[in-house]
């Protein structure tokens, strides 16, 4: 009987476990907590979104790296196998906005306990606090593990599941990287993704707490169009955060290059004309008002001060003295909020890592390391990296997968 090492305990590994054993090999998951799923449990803040309804088209253009990558592997294993299963196993779902699927009860514990069971019914041997300092190889071929506390085990199969390096607290700290970086195979420098910006701006942090809805943001990089998304944001105490940051953060690797340039638009469903003849029947009905008075009601209370002051039109200035060459300017301002982000708030605030194992050197059919046979990988620890939505998960239980069927 062939034998398989999964290492690492997450969504990735137990599942390409649970299916590996299920073909009938002899399987062990080394796992370096007490306990396996650790980081699944704060997955949807604490509610798992395990994976999203679109079709797999469109779950490959919300991939921000390597989306071509995971063709084979996301319509191998699609997001509704992965429900499926998942009703199998006795965990009931429920669909929510944007397609977010999560279980009924929205407990990651659920989910955890469900996929441990699975592996565990399967015949998967789990062994907690071990963990791995290399692989062996010879002649490029997977021999076995050796144990950070010396122990060799032999094994035919090698899947490395451990993760990146975001939520370090769980014990993500890139061990996969090293692994992999010892047999030769090349490392994308791991970067924060899903992670609020620390914006240059002194003036974002005096609307620390206010969120803003239905705005658009756009993300320039050399004045080149990167990113553009209309959604929430949070102002806070060094800079931004929300759905939409989190998102756009996945496409900012190098901060040190310069060149990032945040763009917001508070009112993204209007043209500029037609931005313009609102903030003209504003002015007309607050004919008798100073400026910044007249703003009230028309944006949210506590950004009013902020506008006035980047208008550069005085605060007590008289509505009915305010200027065409004024009032074209606080038009464009409205739609045209300039931020710099000058750093991304690390890996302990990240929900994902970019970066990772360099796909190049992976079969994407297979998982398998085109340098080492019988070595595999599969999750966060390959340079591949999503929005939110529940589309890391699925990427995670896809190669997790595809790796359990082709090892």
């Amino acid at each position: 009987m062939a034998k398989v090492i999964v290492v690492g305990g997450g969504p990735a590994g137990l599942l390409a476990a649970a299916t590996a054993a299920n073909r009938g090999f002899e399987v062990i998951l080394l796992e370096k907590n007490k306990q396996v799923g650790k980081k699944l449990l704060l997955t949807g803040n604490g509610r798992c979104n395990i994976t999203n309804t679109c079709d797999i088209e469109e779950h490959i253009r919300n991939v921000v790296h390597n989306g071509q990558f995971l063709y084979s592997a996301l319509y191998t294993f699609t997001n509704y196998d992965l429900i499926n299963l998942f009703h199998k196993l006795g965990v009931k779902t429920k669909e929510e906005k944007g397609g977010r699927v999560f279980p009924l009860s929205d407990k990651a514990a659920e989910v955890v306990l469900a996929l441990k069971k699975y592996a565990e019914d399967n015949g998967v041997k789990i062994i907690y606090s071990s963990s791995v300092k290399s692989v062996i190889a010879e002649n490029e071929r997977v021999k076995g593990v050796l144990l950070e506390d010396g122990t060799e085990i032999l094994c035919d199969s090698v899947i490395i599941a451990t993760g990146g390096k975001s939520y370090p607290k769980t014990g993500s700290t890139g061990d996969g990287y090293k692994i992999a970086e010892k047999l030769g195979h090349k490392i994308i420098e791991p970067k924060p993704a899903l992670t609020p910006l620390v914006i240059k701006e002194p003036w974002v942090k005096e609307l620390q707490g206010l969120a803003l809805k239905g705005v658009e943001l756009s993300l320039r990089k050399n004045k080149r169009s990167v990113f553009k998304d209309i959604g929430e944001i949070l102002f806070t105490h060094y800079g931004i955060s929300g759905p939409l940051v989190l998102s756009v953060s996945g496409h900012i690797r190098d901060l040190k290059e310069g060149g990032h340039q945040i763009s917001l638009n508070l009112f993204p469903n209007l043209e500029e004309k037609e931005l313009d003849i609102k903030i003209q029947e504003l002015f007309a009905l607050n004919s008798r008002k100073i400026f910044i008075n007249s703003l009230e009601g028309f944006l949210p209370k506590r950004i009013v001060e902020v506008i006035v002051k980047l208008s550069e039109i005085p605060p007590d200035k008289g509505v009915n003295q305010i200027s065409k060459g004024e009032r074209n300017n606080l038009v464009k301002l409205l739609q045209n909020i300039v931020l710099t982000p000058i750093d991304l708030l690390g890996f302990s605030e990240a929900m994902v890592t970019a970066g990772g194992i360099d796909v190049k050197e992976v079969d994407p059919s297979t998982m398998e390391s085109k340098l080492v046979k019988g070595l595999y990988f599969a999750g966060e620890v390959l340079d591949v990296d999503a929005y939110t939505g529940g589309f890391n998960l699925q990427i995670a239980f896809s190669t997790g997968y595809l790796a359990g069927t082709s090892c």
